[in-house]
């Protein structure tokens, strides 16, 4: 099984908005965590393997340690500065990476062993497309690890979060919460909780840019156990990590809050799929 090291996951957190190179040293690291979800579900990082939006390309590198080929493939070329430069400094021969778009993937039926989708769908335009899609190229008896968020949550709104604990996006609907943001990062960035330089709002002002919502895919629980049927495939496992709030209330709260579909897509702070094909 493969060891998850803390420390080493934190020490690059902390550097990982210095580069695209550091951000894919920690994609490394904290991939370890999702090979180790998918070993408690059975599933072995083993054959030909596809990260279908890799970003940078952290998150291949570690599979490449397991698997017999992996290739990365992101829409972006973020993964020629980190994930091929760190593949070369380690010398690892069945790794590869491609520009591609995951909804229209370059590969044959059933090409792959097991297909990863890391925080993925939800900056995709078509999510029932790119979930058809990644159901095409896996083989028969292979396995896909799909994680994300509700959109309403914290986590998965993707936005700054205010010194002042509000949740902007939850009271006034995001398009304007977006628009506050990018107003407070130009004007008072005082008001933001993250650092400088872990803020993509700030860092667009400073550049003088004017940020768009790459938030394409409004994922809510309900609905994407919908598209993950409709797109031919099957829950192996799922796992709905509420936020540190609801785990700490009495168990039995924790779980109603957590599975009531009133209230998970504000309280679920991350969900991991092990997905399979109908046959």
């Amino acid at each position: 099984m493969r060891s998850i090291d803390e420390r080493a996951i934190k020490a690059h957190a902390d550097l990982r908005f210095r580069s695209e190179y550091d951000y894919a040293l920690f994609e490394y690291y904290r991939s370890a965590k999702v090979i180790a979800f998918l070993e408690r579900a059975g599933v072995a990082v083993r054959g030909r393997v596809l990260d279908a939006g890799c970003g940078g390309g952290g998150m291949p590198l570690s599979l490449a340690e397991e698997a017999d080929l992996v290739v990365g493939i992101d829409p972006a070329e973020r993964f020629q500065e980190a994930g091929v430069r760190l593949g070369r400094e380690r010398t690892l021969r069945n790794l590869t990476f491609a520009l591609a778009d995951g909804m229209y993937l370059p590969f044959r039926n059933g090409t792959f062993d097991l297909v990863l989708s890391h925080a993925v769908i939800e900056h995709v335009a078509d999510a029932p497309l790119y979930l058809r899609e990644c159901a095409r190229v896996l083989a028969p008896s292979g396995h896909i690890y799909l994680s994300t968020a509700p959109y309403l949550s914290f986590a998965g709104a993707h936005l700054p979060r205010l010194r002042v604990p509000l949740p902007l996006h939850l009271m006034v609907g995001r398009p304007a919460a977006f628009a506050t943001f990018q107003f407070l990062a130009r004007r008072a960035p005082w008001t933001l909780k993250e650092p400088a330089n872990e803020n993509s709002f700030i860092k667009a002002a400073r550049r003088g840019e004017t940020k768009h919502d790459d938030l394409l895919e409004k994922v809510r629980v309900t609905r994407l156990r919908r598209q993950i049927a409709d797109a031919g495939l099957h829950i192996v496992r799922e796992e709905l990590h509420a936020t540190a709030t609801v785990r700490r209330m009495p168990a039995p709260i924790a779980r109603w809050l957590r599975d009531n579909s009133l209230t998970q897509d504000m309280l679920i702070s991350n969900i991991e799929y092990v997905l399979q094909r109908r046959h």
